[in-house]
């Protein structure tokens, strides 16, 4: 009967031996495993998509860094200058930018952009006015100064010199080029309020009309009223001669 028990025993503690080898030898080929996976995670090549997404988003970081800071510079500069005057349309077309620079896709930072003028929400769409115009002006500077590739398609291939001056520009299309190397366009619409402008801007693919980035803003009348249009009307006064 002791003999029994003890060879029991025996059993018993052979088994938890067992047991403990086993768990001690599946530990270490646990550890093998994961210092295995470890190596070869850090042994592969990072895939090129990768390398190029992280390039894409640390060359926009670095250029909206610099716009923001340039930006900076330019408000606290027009502050000095304005005192308590409103800020000019380019105070808040810089912030339209941004709000559009936010959102856009940093793997077409380096296609070729374009600015169109800004036509009024129920208006004709071939029309605009002063600020339409002066709006993708604006834009033009900002899409410069983020440092985006951009071309004005009203340049011609010729300087037409008249006595009035030398010109490069031009809005008769038969004087431009038919085709364009635009893959991205940055336009947008105006709604008048009763105290200014709502600027409704965004960026839209050429050929495949994607909307890739909006941005909304108010102007202020008081801005507005601020641009003055160059044309001069030269009125003739008449007086009654005596009698």
């Amino acid at each position: 009967m002791r003999s029994s028990i003890k060879h029991s025993r025996l059993r018993q503690q052979g088994f938890i031996g067992l047991v403990a080898v086993l768990l001690l030898s599946g530990c270490a080929s646990q550890q093998k495993w994961q210092d295995y996976r470890e190596r070869t995670l850090r042994a592969a090549p990072v895939p090129v998509t990768a390398e190029q997404d992280a390039s894409y988003y640390q060359s926009l970081t670095a250029q909206q860094a610099s716009y923001s800071s340039n930006r900076r510079a330019e408000a606290r500069l027009q502050q000095r200058y304005q005192g308590g005057q409103h800020m000019s349309l380019n105070h808040y077309v810089q912030g339209m930018m941004h709000d559009l620079m936010a959102v856009m896709d940093p793997k077409i930072a380096d296609s070729v952009f374009a600015v169109t003028s800004f036509v009024y929400l129920d208006g004709p769409y071939d029309e605009t006015d002063l600020l339409g115009n002066q709006l993708a002006e604006s834009f033009m500077h900002e899409v410069h100064q983020f440092g985006l590739h951009q071309i004005d398609f009203k340049t011609t291939d010729f300087i037409r010199v008249t006595p009035e001056g030398d010109f490069v520009f031009s809005r008769d299309f038969l004087e431009l080029r038919e085709e364009q190397p635009i893959e991205y366009v940055l336009g947008g619409t105006m709604v008048r309020h009763q105290s200014g402008v709502m600027v409704n801007a965004r960026l839209v693919g050429i050929d495949s009309k994607r909307v890739l980035a909006v941005a909304q803003g108010f102007i202020p009348q008081p801005v507005i009223a601020g641009l003055q249009p160059s044309e001069r009307h030269h009125r003739v006064l008449l007086k009654q001669g005596a009698e």
